[in-house]
């Protein structure tokens, strides 16, 4: 997981620095810096919108007696969301973006939740398992003090 991670935080900026470069040759430096400014403030907008719809479908499903688990994850989503869009450079705007699609996010969302809840069920069927070959297991069924 740790070289995945290094490898983001290493490919991310210089593909950002690339395409800024890019785009600034193509329409100059002024235009580009404004292009960066419009999709922050943009995106901050759209971001405001699907969390308050979010947090209206959490609340409906509380007060229903459920637990919003899809809406929590969606929340989560959101918040990498506005990190990225406020996160100078179009990349990380364009994963922005792609976060702030309910469509996409709901998507992802139900993808990451079924490999965690894999990884869950793996995890505990070993903690299981081994948890049998112990001895040190005592039944307290048949427990008699004596003094």
């Amino acid at each position: 997981m740790f070289p995945f991670v290094a490898a983001i935080f290493l490919i991310v900026p210089i593909l950002e620095i690339y395409l800024l470069i890019q785009v600034g040759t193509l329409i100059g430096a002024g235009w580009t810096i404004g292009l960066v400014v419009l999709t922050a403030v943009i995106g901050v907008q759209l971001l405001k919108v699907q969390g308050f719809s979010t947090l209206s479908r959490a609340k409906q499903k509380v007060d229903s007696g459920e637990i919003p688990a899809q809406e929590m994850l969606e929340g989560m989503a959101l918040v990498v969301a506005g990190a990225l869009l406020l996160t100078p450079g179009f990349f990380t705007d364009a994963v922005g973006f792609f976060l702030l699609l309910p469509p996409t996010r709901r998507w992802l969302m139900k993808e990451l939740a079924g490999r965690m809840v894999l990884s869950s069920t793996f995890i505990r069927s070993q903690g299981h398992q081994q948890s049998h070959k112990s001895d040190d297991v005592i039944d307290g069924v048949n427990y008699h003090r004596e003094d």
